[in-house]
């Protein structure tokens, strides 16, 4: 049943005057959106995607719609994975200042453990500086 139908919108095609594309339609603006700090494309978010398309007339508001309530779960889960991943930073930066720190404290120690200038050489150091 398909090929016949398949067959037919194909001679309609070819003998139309008219062109006919299956490709995607370009994105209007993006740059200029991207530039001025907003979103790649005008429903990604914002008030129209964000806010309800309705309330009730006495003014209480819509519930949310099912798009609402995914996009609102998927930036709390955004938010999660950037405050976990924030507090792993900062937990590899500070074994990283522990470890400058236990590497200048090792230095020093194996500085004061050699054997220090006596007599006529430490009197000679002194007075150079």
């Amino acid at each position: 049943m398909a090929a016949p139908v398949r067959t037919l919108c194909c001679s309609v095609l070819r003998f139309s005057s008219r062109q006919f594309s299956t490709t995607c339609g370009v994105q209007g603006g993006k740059k200029w959106r991207q530039e001025h700090g907003l979103a790649r494309s005008g429903t990604e978010y914002g008030p129209l995607t964000d806010l309800p398309d309705w309330s009730y007339a006495d003014g209480r508001p819509a519930p949310p719609l099912k798009g609402q309530i995914r996009r609102k779960q998927e930036r709390e889960a955004i938010a999660r994975r950037i405050v976990m991943l924030n507090s792993e930073v900062d937990k590899g930066m500070e074994m990283w200042r522990e470890r400058q720190e236990e590497a200048r404290r090792t230095e020093e120690h194996e500085k004061s453990l050699l054997l220090k200038p006596k007599g006529r050489l430490l009197m000679d150091k002194k007075s150079q500086s």
